[in-house]
């Protein structure tokens, strides 16, 4: 059976600050798409013009991982706590996202990922949270913390009906329920200085499978095995896309 063709928007090295750990965090989602069985096809800012394009136009699901911080004025707002942005990066997600959108392929969302999913949606950001960014990655001594899933959702299903886990965290910006897209649902928080975090988040149509989760379920070092079935999911909805659009080309003869 072909494996589906999976797009990673990622950070580019060249401009990162050290690209040494950059490249290593970039390898941590290809590795998780391809051990769930799909082809990681990784686009940056400084993949070539006809390569990004064909790669977005052939693609069966789509990974936004972690990075900088999105631009604030990408949802209106001045910068008052978001840190150096990345307007390559910014550019890439956006027409990514909305490549998706268009074509209806899944969508995973991770960290950075979930971030720009709730912004394209029309949502808002938390620019800036204390105590939820442990030490830089590849530090092992990673910061953990619980959060809720809510139960019905589509994250449930996929994680057994799991209510409650704990997760690793790497970010200092958030997502929190005042501030998400109308269009999205939240499917696990935590409650933090007061605030309710969004931890993951999901379309409100049943029928679209796009999911976000502030957690990085590709470093499974500090992460819960029950997370692989998250990668598992995601790239099964999109060997059925795969599937149903080779269908439809035979059929159109």
């Amino acid at each position: 059976m072909e494996r589906p063709r999976i797009v990673v928007t990622l950070t580019n090295p060249e401009r990162a600050s050290d690209r040494g750990s950059a490249t290593l965090k970039n390898g941590r989602y290809l590795e998780a798409v391809e051990r769930a069985g799909g082809m990681a096809v990784p686009l940056d800012d400084g993949t070539p013009p006809d390569q990004r394009n064909e790669a977005l136009a052939t693609m069966d699901g789509l990974v936004i991982s972690g990075g900088p911080d999105i631009d604030p004025a990408l949802y209106g707002e001045p910068a008052a706590g978001a840190r150096q942005p990345d307007p390559g990066r910014d550019r890439l997600d956006t027409d990514a996202l909305r490549q998706a959108e268009e074509r209806a392929v899944p969508v995973l969302g991770v960290c950075r990922g979930m971030q720009a999913i709730n912004v394209l949606a029309g949502g808002t950001l938390q620019q800036h949270v204390d105590d939820h960014e442990g030490p830089a990655y590849p530090d092992p001594a990673a910061l953990q913390h619980p959060i809720e899933v809510v139960g019905g959702s589509r994250l449930a299903s996929i994680l057994g009906g799991a209510e409650a886990m704990v997760v690793n965290s790497y970010h200092h910006q958030a997502v929190t329920t005042d501030r998400l897209a109308p269009s999205l649902l939240a499917t696990a928080s935590t409650h933090h200085a007061g605030v309710n975090l969004v931890e993951a988040l999901e379309s409100r149509d049943p029928d679209r499978w796009l999911i976000g989760i502030q957690c990085h379920p590709e470093r499974t070092e500090s992460s819960s095995p029950v997370l692989e079935r998250l990668w598992s999911a995601f790239v099964a909805a999109a060997r059925d896309r795969s599937e149903h659009r080779s269908r439809a080309a035979v059929e159109r003869g």
